[in-house]
Parts: C-alpha cells; sequence; structure tokens
C-alpha cells in the first residue's frame, strides 16, 4: 500500500461529512417546511443549513493544507492531522445541531488541526524551495 492512501481515506472522509451535512439539510427542510431555495425559517433548519455551510466553508481551506503537508512533509503527518480536523468538525457539527453555544471545542480542534497542516505544509514547501 502506497502512504498517500492515508490522506487519501481522510479525504474521502472529509467529502461525506460534507455529503452527510447535505443529507441533514435536506432532511430539516422536509421536517420544518422550508422549501427550496429559501436559507432561512425554522431555527433547527437554520443550523443545519449552518454546519452545512460551514463545514463547506472549512473543507476548502482543509483540502489544500492536508496535502501540501502530504506532499512536503508526509501522509502520515497529514492524516494525523487531517484525522483531527475531521473528529473536530463532527464534534462541532453535533454540538451546532444541539446547541448552537456548545460548539466551540469542535471549532477549537479543527482550527488547531488545520493550522498544524497550514505550518507543517509551509515549512515543508519553504524547506524545499531552500535546497533542504
Amino acid at each position: 500500500m502506497n502512504t498517500m492512501h492515508w490522506p487519501a481515506l481522510v479525504t474521502l472522509a472529509a467529502l461525506t461529512l460534507c455529503f452527510a451535512t447535505v443529507a441533514i439539510v435536506g432532511r430539516a427542510r422536509g421536517k420544518y417546511r422550508v422549501a427550496a431555495p429559501a436559507t432561512t425559517g425554522h431555527a433547527l433548519f437554520e443550523r443545519a443549513f449552518r454546519v452545512q455551510m460551514n463545514t463547506l466553508e472549512n473543507t476548502v481551506i482543509f483540502l489544500p493544507a492536508l496535502w501540501l503537508c502530504a506532499l512536503f512533509v508526509g501522509p502520515l503527518v497529514a492524516t494525523a492531522l487531517g484525522g483531527l480536523w475531521l473528529v473536530g468538525r463532527v464534534w462541532y457539527a453535533a454540538a451546532y445541531l444541539r446547541e448552537p453555544k456548545s460548539r466551540g471545542g469542535g471549532f477549537v480542534l479543527a482550527f488547531v488541526a488545520w493550522a498544524g497542516l497550514m505550518i507543517a505544509a509551509s515549512w515543508g514547501v519553504l524547506r524545499g524551495l531552500l535546497g533542504g
């Protein structure tokens, strides 16, 4: 097995998380009778919609950081940090859906993991540019 399979697995998990948030919004649309294209209505629908959008927004900056880290530092480091990001995002989503004020822990974990990916990727790229 190629070690690049590990960050690829994290990528698939992140995409699955994005799809899961889409499904949650779809279910909430039906349950709370919020017809598309509306993005407001029932408060519980709005929570689900915000979880979907926040997850999408964060995935856009997560995936490049994951792959840059995998390529320029190592796939196992990227996978470990990517796994932490996933745990944080799932925690964030579940907490936000339950009680928005409780989402902080998941947000912090995901943010720290993303920052770790960015720092590691930046270090790896710069090291390569400087001939290290």
